[in-house]
């Protein structure tokens, strides 16, 4: 059975960087798109980040160039590089993988049928 776990998470002051990681458990994992979301407190779960199979990309706009994802297929791993931290970025970091189709234009909703990880936490602040 494949499995998500997520890893990289900390404490980092503002302005700081970490890079996440998701590593994909079993010998092949193709999914249709690989999601980096992020909860924050009292708020809903959000996209942040996306790695469809074709290798393009889409990112919300409150990452503001300073996220990039990649992969790593080798690994059956996924990434968030996350650069110039402020306050607000502090939340639950999650990966989700979708194995079916997905309108591009919907891909920052969590889906209840994805696969998800438990979680990495992480917290800005001064």
């Amino acid at each position: 059975q494949v499995q998500l776990v997520e890893s990289g998470g900390g404490s980092v002051q503002p302005g700081e960087s970490l890079r996440l990681s998701c590593a994909a458990s079993g010998a092949t994992f193709s999914p249709y798109l690989w999601t980096w979301y992020r909860q924050r407190s009292g708020k809903e779960r959000e996209g942040v980040a996306v790695m469809f199979n074709d290798g393009s990309t889409n990112y919300r706009d409150f990452t503001k160039g300073r996220f990039i994802i990649s992969r790593d297929s080798a690994k059956n791993t996924l990434y968030l590089q996350m650069n110039n931290l402020a306050p607000e970025d502090t939340a639950m970091y999650y990966c989700a993988a979708d194995f079916g189709f997905v309108p591009a234009f919907q891909w920052w909703l969590p889906r209840s049928d994805a696969l998800w990880g438990q979680g990495t936490q992480v917290t800005v602040s001064s």
